[in-house]
């Protein structure tokens, strides 16, 4: 039971892993948890990076436990339930000590991870009196740890509320840091990032204004998704800057979620209408593009309320999993549905260039929409899978150039379709006046291609 925990464990750290590229935001280093009649012999709190001597505070209030119905156990050894420290080079171990534990025909008591001298003991239940008590242990080794509660007795159900508090020491007056190590620098890339996009929706507002006569509806509706971009990113600044200095985002993770939920639902949308072709090839949306917007827009909004629950409970919740597996479903379930559009305004261009005598036009204007579709999924399947790849190699002194490859291939993404969607009079791409005998060729050649 305790290996399947283990397990548990190693999938909440990978969907931490994964989640943390969806949602850029810092969560707080200082954060209380409740704990409410919770039997699992291993809890998985918190995950943070440390500089050597840095220092991590667990206080403990209202503890209390009791013996399930159904549990063999007569008493309760409180020494047998606390937390530890377990560096992320000695899971590997502890989970050798379990798999070794379980093997032994004769091993009697089973294996506990507060006896494992791999793991760093920071306080025992036993150790804990009726009016609650606190320990602070300096971390000697630089390293990723986490906070793990061990209940090595099956059968007791542990009820109590802990305050996590972990930071570094900076500076010879002491000052602590609560941005874990590899993340130190994300205040100021974020706000170089919230920056870059004031810039080019700066220029983007200019460049509407100037060539106001082809200005589309659509072009005020991405407009609309560079403003949000912008002051998500500026929270995730705020948000980053504040938990550095004080250990609380100071109410800025409320403006992100916010900002980004609008930002996420007008990213989607975007591609949606930029793929049934709304306002370049055609001024309304047909049955089937509005019913992928009816699909898309709900699941935006359900992934948002998601993203709210898992950013809030952390991974102590007993279904933290869970919502992390329905969350990126949805993700999925949006990526896919948005190939759809530009797959038929795709389909309806070739049969267009072979029939209605603007092959040339029509050629054009297929090839952007199929190199758009090709940057859609480029741009999905990067920051979906190839950047969790890479953040499972890489040092956890570095995680934050995951943040930084994740923001490069978004304003790589919306330079790309910005670019190629601007306004303006005579779109190479869209209104193009070729011979028909060489669209006719190039049609030719391209036939198949999806």
């Amino acid at each position: 039971m305790l290996r399947s925990s283990l397990v548990d464990v190693a999938v909440a750290a990978v969907a931490t892993a994964v989640l943390a590229l969806l949602v850029p935001a810092v969560h707080a280093e200082i954060r209380t948890t409740p704990v409410v009649s919770d039997p699992r012999p291993i809890v998985f709190f918190e995950q943070f990076g440390f500089a050597r001597g840095g220092k991590a505070t667990l206080s403990i209030s209202l503890a209390s436990w009791r013996i399930r119905p159904d549990s063999p156990l007569k008493t309760v050894d409180a020494s047998l339930m606390g937390f530890v420290l377990i560096s992320g080079a000695q899971f590997p171990s502890i989970n050798n000590q379990t798999e070794y534990a379980d093997a032994d025909p004769g091993g009697g008591t089973r294996f506990c991870v507060l006896t494992s001298g791999h793991a760093l003991p920071v306080l025992r239940l036993n150790d804990v009196p009726p009016g609650g008590a606190a320990s602070t242990v300096t971390v000697d080794e630089p390293g990723e740890y986490a906070v793990v509660f061990s209940n090595c007795q099956d059968g007791v159900e542990v009820t109590m509320d802990v305050r996590t508090e972990m930071y570094n020491v900076r500076g010879p007056d002491g000052a602590r840091d609560y941005l874990p190590v590899g993340l130190q620098p994300l205040p100021a890339i974020y706000a170089c990032v919230s920056a870059v996009y004031a810039a080019f929706l700066a220029a983007w507002a200019w460049a509407c204004a100037r060539r106001r006569d082809a200005a589309e509806r659509i072009h005020a509706v991405m407009g609309a998704l560079l403003l949000f971009k912008t002051l998500k990113t500026a929270c995730a600044a705020e948000d980053a800057w504040f938990v550095e200095r004080i250990g609380t985002p100071h109410g800025w993770d409320v403006a992100f979620y916010v900002f980004g939920f609008f930002k996420g639902v007008l990213l989607f949308t975007v591609i949606v209408l930029i793929g049934t072709g709304w306002s370049f090839l055609k001024p309304y949306l047909q049955e089937r593009d509005k019913s992928v917007l009816m699909i898309v827009i709900p699941l935006q909004v359900i992934e948002n309320l998601v993203l709210v629950v898992i950013g809030e409970t952390g991974p102590t919740g007993r279904d933290w999993v869970v919502w992390n597996q329905v969350f990126l479903l949805v993700d999925v379930i949006c990526c896919c549905a948005i190939f759809f559009p530009i797959i038929w305004s795709i389909r309806s261009l070739r049969e267009a260039s072979k029939t209605d005598g603007k092959a040339a036009r029509n050629l054009h204007k297929l090839t952007l929409f199929k190199r758009f579709y090709v940057v859609v999924v480029g741009y999905l399947y990067f920051t979906r899978i190839i950047v969790s790849a890479f953040l499972a190699v890489l040092s956890y002194r570095y995680k934050w150039g995951v943040n930084v490859a994740v923001e490069a291939a978004s304003f790589a993404f919306y330079l790309f379709v910005f670019y190629n969607f601007q306004p303006v009079e005579r779109n190479p791409y869209l209104y193009i006046c070729e011979e028909e005998e060489t669209a006719a060729e190039g049609l030719e050649m391209d036939n198949g291609a999806f």
